[in-house]
């Protein structure tokens, strides 16, 4: 039982553990998806003061050439990291299922001992209840 006890704060500690994991990819996912935004907005800026669209221009700035490659590569990232969250996600679900299995045992054992121990009490009191009543009124011998 101590065992099993062990197990369970280890499985608890493991889907723990891949919660946390799934939270930090998001988070940073939500970061990156920021900065791309950031990058956008900052590359209509630079088009609009040169007043040039067109990337192959022989004018068009050279800030927003720079910013259009973070973006791309942000967006690179982002694609990786959004495969990554779906391997974590798919980590959690596992830990979590073993979890259950776990917790699922350990609650049947728990319900197997509380009805043998029914049974024991009740069987002590059904032993009672036959017992011959001795000094009752009208017993004399």
């Amino acid at each position: 039982m101590k065992s099993r006890k062990s197990l369970i704060q280890l499985r608890r500690f493991e889907v723990d553990e891949r919660r946390q994991t799934v939270a930090d990819i998001e988070n940073m996912l939500e970061d990156l998806r920021q900065m791309v935004i950031d990058l956008e907005r900052q590359i209509e800026v630079e088009q609009e003061k040169a007043g040039v669209n067109d990337v192959n221009h022989f004018a068009y700035p050279t800030f927003a050439k720079a910013a259009i490659q973070r973006r791309d590569n942000l967006q690179n990232s982002i694609k990786e990291l959004e495969k990554k969250l779906e391997e974590a996600r798919g980590e959690l679900a596992e830990a979590f299922e073993e979890l259950k299995k776990v917790e699922l045992i350990e609650e049947r054992d728990a319900e197997r001992v509380r009805a043998q121990n029914a049974a024991r009490d009740q069987a002590e009191l059904d032993e009672i209840a036959l017992m011959p009543k001795m000094g009752m009124a009208g017993d004399s011998v």
